[in-house]
């Protein structure tokens, strides 16, 4: 599952992003992703409202996730132990490109 130009420009334009959207976008089911939201690796921006909601930069690191759930036939618990370590890898990358960013002599090449 890409991204591809529309979905881009349209996740930008939206902060947030409601569960339907996201089981949508992910190509998730429903019910995996209410486990992934029971195991605590998916948390909804507003967890007491009825109507979940998700940070729009969730659906990158889901989709991540879907694409393992279809290739190794996941269950939900690794699925979450899966998108734990997908954020964090997320989350160090930035923090990496904004180092790198501060210190343009000491660029890595990958």
């Amino acid at each position: 599952m890409k991204t591809e130009p529309a979905d881009a420009q349209w996740l930008h334009e939206h902060a947030e992003v409601s569960f339907e959207e996201l089981a949508e976008l992910s190509g998730l089911s429903p019910e995996l992703l209410r486990e992934l939201v029971d195991y605590g690796a998916l948390v909804p921006v507003n967890v007491r409202s009825e109507k979940w909601t998700f940070a729009t930069e969730r659906v990158v690191a889901v989709r991540t996730v879907s694409r393992l759930h279809q290739d190794f036939d996941l269950d939900a618990n690794a699925l979450s132990v899966a998108l734990n370590l997908v954020e964090r890898i997320h989350g160090l990358e930035a923090q990496l490109q904004q180092l790198q960013s501060q210190f343009p002599v000491m660029r890595i090449k990958r």
